[in-house]
């Protein structure tokens, strides 16, 4: 790295919101083209630019060490390409199977739904992101910490109090009774709360 880039992102680091701006814009070309050669196509490559320069947005004031800088940009690109790939590859392998091959999904009743949306939309913001991240779009827990600039240990964490908190709020909610099963709301007194969905 050059020195004026050298001194260009200890300034985003120090949070100065022009660096911020300029370092945006110096890094882009050498990201589209490493993504260019990674990704499977333009618009793939595009998205994990993108992804890219959002992370360096949010996140370049916690980077420790300047030198690695580099290194930790080229790795979000490689990991949105390899995450873009994989979500093309499932979407392919569905898209060939017949419709008798499928399996019958359940139904998910409304009412759950709603129930469930509400007890997310309730989530303090942190552990909503994680729950999003890992059961909605199916991320990873390390692609999850790393997307967040969080450790591992830390999301799992989130998760594992986001889900607890959901279940406690679909179990309060009285949809269990609204369906029907109301052996399954007294398991969950006896229980304290922690039945598990």
């Amino acid at each position: 790295m050059s020195h004026p880039r050298h001194q260009l992102l200890e300034a985003a680091r120090q949070g100065d919101g022009a660096a911020i701006a300029e370092l945006l814009t110096v890094c882009q070309p050498d990201l589209k083209r490493f993504a260019r050669r990674t990704c499977s196509n333009a618009e793939d490559a595009e998205d994990a630019v993108q992804m890219a320069l959002w992370s360096l947005y949010r996140k370049v004031g916690a980077l420790r060490c300047v030198a690695t800088f580099a290194t930790w940009m080229f790795r979000i690109v490689e990991r949105e390409c390899f995450r873009l790939l994989r979500i093309k590859k499932y979407h392919d392998a569905l898209d060939e199977l017949s419709e008798s091959d499928m399996p019958m999904a359940n139904m998910v009743p409304t009412d759950l739904r709603l129930d469930l949306v509400r007890a997310m939309e309730r989530l303090s913001p942190p552990y909503r992101e994680v729950l999003i991240l890992r059961d909605v779009h199916e991320l990873t827990a390390p692609e999850v910490a790393a997307q967040l600039g969080l450790s591992l240990e830390a999301v799992k964490s989130r998760l594992h109090r986001a889900r607890a908190q959901v279940r406690e709020q679909l179990l309060n909610s009285g949809y269990w009774l609204k369906d029907g099963a109301p052996e399954l709301a007294g398991v969950a007194e006896r229980d304290g709360g922690n039945h598990v969905l």
